[in-house]
């Protein structure tokens, strides 16, 4: 049985006279004079069928016929009549006069509307139950298609770059890679796991010692965190390791990976090299380590050194209790000029929505001069130099946050996002990448008393500080130096696209003593260093070359360049934001049996 000889969206009017038989679902229905007029779809695109009574075979059980049906049709490809030509379609100029049609399969009343003209946002799990329905949507259905093109333009620059894809298992051993881990209880080792691998991170490495020197995956990642816009339980990254790279030669092959599918699949113009910009200097300008560039102007100035010593105790005593206070300058032709208070007592209410606990602000006059009811409690010197500091002149607002060092530049952070995007400050149409470089190799948990690895633990430091990191004999010295160490760089980096951080990754610890050295500092002891670890550190013994990678977040990187709200939306089948799936009803109960030969059982809770 033939299904078809040509696809819907392929005709066009070099084909007008042709016999041809389509088959797709029924989108749009029209009467006219007596005749029906349908829409077919198929994944190629629409074509608009004829039903005339004079001509098609059994033309009264069109009338059976209702929106998504599956029909197949046979016909002749003919010229539309002057004056109804669709511009809009492809296959505007062309129409298909029916000879005979068979419901190939009949459709259900549809939960919501498929067809975009009438498409209306829905509850999302609505549209998560009835996915399959979903995907039918042309805009669902270019999403697919364009992250199948990307996926293969990677594929394609790889294969030329002489890097070979490899598989890496999918059941492996729980590591601390930063959150928690997806578990899988085994059926043959009753009371063991295996986890889901939040990263191919340590088999890449292996096979860098393997000698495989370049290595590619794109890589299914499952990690157990909250779900966010932007983040999924699972998701998919594309993995890239290689030995003997320096720095240098690892962004200038990512970036023309990046202007290469770019162009291929998106058929965007990227322009290489990308801005470099160190971590310390990302976090004092923007509060963020994943900077929005597009957002021109409202860069974040310290000004705790003069107001320290001010009579504005809110200012005064975050300083002295170890916090900052920071600000920002909206300039009036960016919109300050015309911002009412009731507008800007919004922006306080933002801030707080926040977590913050206020936002100071001071508006510039015409004649210049800096009015607020925090003013009267700073000196000239000091309002001068205020005013110098955030560069301020006529009809300017200065915005203020005073808190701890983290939590002022998160609320910065995300008011300079708001502003930006209330006030139209933003390039929509252009793409702003930056490295973002030397993140620091440790920090300080106030919470534990102790230090954490700031990316993962498998990270390099910098050269120069091989010294300090060698020069630690115990986690108690390493405790007593914590300010010395958390001031270390690391060879480590972040890839950021207008504000969202797409690609992570370094260079990797290749000596086993140094290694060590950073598992003691993170407060592992030898023997969970060996039960954890020893599989992996032990590999380092056998001349483990130098080697750096990054992982690329797919799903991200699709949402950004299809301009979706959501990672969800460039998932085909993604968990909801509670992570559920509404389509399968998972997570959900297995029967005791199962239970039993996993040497498992569920305790109830005593609510």
């Amino acid at each position: 049985m033939i299904y078809r000889t040509n696809k819907c969206g392929d005709l066009r009017k070099e084909d007008i006279g042709k016999k041809v038989i389509l088959i797709g679902w029924s989108q749009r229905f029209r009467d006219h004079g007596g005749k029906k007029f349908i829409d077919l779809r198929d994944r190629s695109g629409l074509v608009q069928v004829v039903f005339d009574p004079d001509i098609t075979k059994d033309f009264e059980k069109i009338e059976e016929l209702r929106r998504e049906d599956l029909i197949q049709v046979e016909g002749e490809v003919r010229s539309r009549p002057e004056g109804t030509v669709n511009e809009k379609m492809k296959t505007g100029e062309i129409e298909v006069i029916v000879k005979t049609c068979n419901i190939v399969s009949k459709c259900d009343n549809l939960p919501f509307e498929i067809d975009e003209e009438h498409f209306k946002e829905v509850n999302e799990d609505l549209r998560l139950k009835y996915r399959y329905l979903d995907l039918r949507r042309r805009e669902m259905l270019d999403i697919i298609k364009k992250k199948s093109k990307y996926y293969k333009s990677l594929r394609d620059f790889l294969d030329k770059e002489d890097f070979l894809e490899v598989e890496t298992p999918t059941l492996t051993r729980s590591t601390p890679e930063g959150a928690r881990d997806m578990l899988v209880p085994s059926r043959k080792h009753k009371g063991n796991f295996y986890a889901l691998p939040q990263s191919p991170q340590l088999f890449k490495q292996l096979l860098m010692i393997a000698g495989v020197e370049r290595y590619y995956q794109i890589a299914r990642c499952y990690r157990d965190e909250d779900s966010r816009k932007d983040r999924q339980l699972e998701f998919a990254q594309l993995d890239l390791e290689a030995s003997f790279l320096s720095q240098e030669e690892l962004f200038e092959i990512t970036e023309r990976l990046f202007k290469y599918s770019f162009k291929e699949a998106f058929g965007i113009d990227v322009e290489i090299p990308f801005k470099r910009i160190t971590y310390h200097e990302s976090m004092e300008k923007y509060g963020s380590d994943k900077p929005d560039l597009r957002i021109k102007g409202l860069e974040l100035k310290d000004i705790s050194d003069i107001v320290k010593d001010s009579n504005f105790s809110v200012f005064a005593n975050v300083v002295k209790n170890g916090g900052i206070v920071k600000g920002l300058n909206l300039k009036a032709e960016q919109g300050a000029k015309d911002l009412s208070r009731k507008e800007i007592d919004k922006l306080i209410e933002f801030v707080q929505s926040c977590g913050g606990k206020g936002l100071a602000w001071i508006k510039v006059n015409e004649k210049g001069i800096l009015e607020s009811s925090i003013t009267k409690f700073f000196n000239d010197e000091e309002i001068n130099k205020i005013k110098e500091r955030l560069e301020a002149e006529s009809n300017d607002l200065l915005l203020f946050v005073a808190d701890t060092k983290d939590r002022t530049n998160d609320l910065l952070d995300n008011l300079r996002r708001h502003l930006a995007d209330k006030l139209d400050l933003i390039n929509k149409d252009s793409y702003e990448f930056a490295w973002v470089i030397d993140f620091p190799m440790f920090h300080w948990d106030e919470e534990t008393q102790s230090l954490d690895a700031e990316h993962n633990p498998f990270t390099m430091c910098s050269e120069e500080y091989l010294g300090v990191i060698k020069g630690i004999q115990s986690r108690e010295e390493a405790i007593k130096k914590k300010d010395e160490l958390i001031n270390i760089k690391t060879d480590c980096y972040d890839l950021t696209l207008n504000g969202v951080e797409i690609a992570s990754g370094a260079r990797r610890i290749h000596l086993p003593e140094i290694q060590q050295k950073v598992f003691e500092i993170l407060g592992l002891s030898k023997k969970e260093i060996e039960s954890k670890f020893g599989w992996f550190v032990n590999a380092y013994n056998y001349s483990a070359p130098p080697h750096r990678g990054l992982a690329l977040g797919l799903d991200r990187i699709v949402m950004i360049m299809t301009d979706m709200k959501s990672i969800r939306d460039v998932i085909p089948f993604p968990k909801n934001k509670n992570g559920y799936c509404p389509l399968t009803d998972a997570p959900s109960k297995v029967d005791d049996f199962q239970l039993k030969e996993l040497g498992i059982e569920i305790k109830k809770s005593k609510k």
